[in-house]
């Protein structure tokens, strides 16, 4: 099979789709991408700063739940490949208004696999998440035959748009690939996410809010490993597939905070226990074995080396965050952890 050449990529101006996109077209010279994103609150030209006027990148606003936008998109700029980050990712939204995260992850999905499947596109790969095995006890990692278990409206979402991504390969016969990746660091996250969250009120002082006892268990994975491991999926995974990634990096949230906070050198006494969230998953773990040895994939950054690198870029652009985190984050932060 000839890979795609002209590369649709949805939610491409989000956290992880906006590293994978800057990725590609810095050392993939052969590839286009057509990147089509809502625009959301998590989606931010800022991040694409660097690509906007990149001849082999063109940026189209606009929504995966619209049929007329995806098929357009994909006849005009002959996109022979989909790579599908677009989706509502945070579990605290799904928990206060679940709605959009079925109408995102599972109806923009399937209106995704129906153009996919009526342009006979060469490779469909969907970015979901650990969060759909549902939870781990003390012992044991999520292998791609664990079953699923979903514990939350936001992996409820995933879940289903797995099946669909499944339904569309057995019974139609559209080329799919499933990634399921564990929690994702680096730059250009949105601070409603743990990492940025406690980066961005510890350096101004404020209140670190910490779940429950902060002992739930994360594997961490670097977001740039992450995408690599994507790509390499898309070109060289099993169609019909699913392939686990990770970090092989277990921490707990509180640790985590902890070098936060070390890092900046501010005082333990910034962090706030808070009530935790409903149905808080205890611990995820991920088993790599088949991205190991079927594609030779390995993650190649430490989480220590990682972390640094998140920190730093953070510590870089203070603006950046100021931005991001004005207007309505403040109202959504207060919904959350205000009281």
């Amino acid at each position: 099979m000839s890979q795609p050449q002209t590369i649709l990529v949805t939610g491409g101006a989000g956290f992880i789709g906006s590293n994978f996109v800057n990725m590609m077209l810095d050392k993939e010279p052969d590839i286009t991408i057509v990147n089509l994103d809502a625009l959301t609150y998590a989606g931010n030209l800022e991040n694409l700063a660097a690509n906007l006027d990149n001849p082999r990148h063109t940026f189209l606003n606009g929504d995966i739940r619209e049929p007329e936008t995806v098929n357009r998109a994909i006849s005009e700029y002959k996109v022979d490949g989909i790579i599908n980050f677009a989706a509502e990712s945070h579990v605290d939204r799904s928990i206060t208004g679940p709605q959009v995260f079925i109408e995102t992850n599972v109806s923009g999905t399937l209106v995704l696999l129906q153009a996919a499947l009526e342009h006979n596109l060469k490779r469909f790969l969907q970015v979901s998440t650990d969060e759909v095995y549902g939870s781990l006890g003390d012992t044991g990692k999520f292998r791609e035959d664990t079953p699923v278990s979903p514990n939350s409206p936001y992996s409820a979402s995933k879940t289903a748009a797995d099946h669909l991504v499944h339904a569309y390969n057995h019974t139609f016969g559209l080329p799919t690939v499933i990634t399921r990746c564990s929690n994702n660091y680096g730059p250009y996250q949105f601070p409603e996410k743990m990492l940025p969250l406690m980066f961005n009120n510890a350096r101004q002082d404020k209140p670190l809010p910490v779940y429950g006892d902060g002992l739930n268990v994360r594997d961490w994975i670097y977001v740039l490993d992450h995408a690599d491991a994507i790509w390499k999926v898309f070109q060289e995974g099993q169609v019909g597939e699913v392939y686990n990634v990770g970090g092989d990096n277990e921490m707990t949230n509180l640790a985590v905070v902890r070098l936060i906070l070390q890092y900046l050198d501010k005082p333990e006494s910034l962090i706030s226990f808070v009530k935790d969230r409903p149905g808080h998953d205890h611990r995820y773990a991920i088993d790599m074995t088949r991205i190991n040895t079927e594609l030779d994939w390995h993650p190649s950054v430490t989480f220590e080396e990682g972390l640094k690198r998140t920190l730093d870029w953070y510590s870089d652009n203070g603006g950046w965050l100021d931005h991001v985190t004005s207007g309505s984050y403040q109202q959504y932060y207060e919904k959350m952890y205000g009281a």
